[in-house]
């Protein structure tokens, strides 16, 4: 269960931070983006993120953590691990009564487990800071290491759709996941994170 703590302030606004046993999740802002479009840019991690373009500029970068900072909810988090920026989680509300989770690691943090704990710190801020229902996300039919992560959550897997990708220029097979609220409460013994 995430603990209620008292909200900090990183910087001129307060901000929403949540903290696991290795990372720290948080707001993303202007001095991450050269972190972010290096990460990014890296073709194995962009052909598997339906919005972002390759080649991946700092200009992209701008204006993700623009978009960022004026969204109406604070679930986009840049995800830290030694204070070094390794990815982004979030949450995309697109359709408000399921919105869906997603995530990205720079291709150096793949395989140590932090997308994972990662998506797991935000699902439960979702699941106890909002009256959603369910969850969803998808993960490239040609990336089982993603799909790894969504089972390991608790998602469940509901089909197969085409989706576009824009750095690929072209739709490609995604498989779709959802996670129900009660199947996250009789998983919730993952461990806890924080939330300040």
């Amino acid at each position: 269960m995430l603990q209620e703590l008292p909200i900090s302030t990183l910087r001129e606004g307060s901000t929403l931070v949540l903290e696991t046993a290795r990372l720290v999740l948080r707001q993303p802002t202007l001095a991450d983006v050269k972190a972010i479009a290096r990460l990014v840019n890296d073709r194995r991690v962009a052909d598997n993120l339906r919005r972002v373009p390759h080649p991946y500029t700092r200009d992209d970068a701008v204006d993700f953590v623009s978009a960022a900072a004026t969204a109406e909810r604070d679930t986009v988090f840049l995800i830290e691990h030694n204070r070094t920026p390794i990815g982004v989680v979030g949450l995309d509300w697109q359709t408000s009564d399921q919105p869906e989770l997603g995530y990205w690691l720079g291709v150096e943090s793949w395989g140590r487990g932090f997308a994972t704990e990662a998506a797991r710190a935000v699902i439960d801020y979702a699941f106890e800071a909002y009256a959603v229902e369910r969850l969803v996300s998808g993960a490239r039919v040609i990336n089982p290491a993603s799909r790894h992560i969504l089972e390991k959550c608790g998602f469940q897997w509901t089909g197969v759709e085409l989706h576009r990708f824009l750095a690929l220029g072209s739709s490609t097979p995604v498989d779709r996941f959802r996670l129900d609220r009660s199947v996250w409460a009789s998983l919730k013994s993952w461990g806890a994170s924080t939330r300040r």
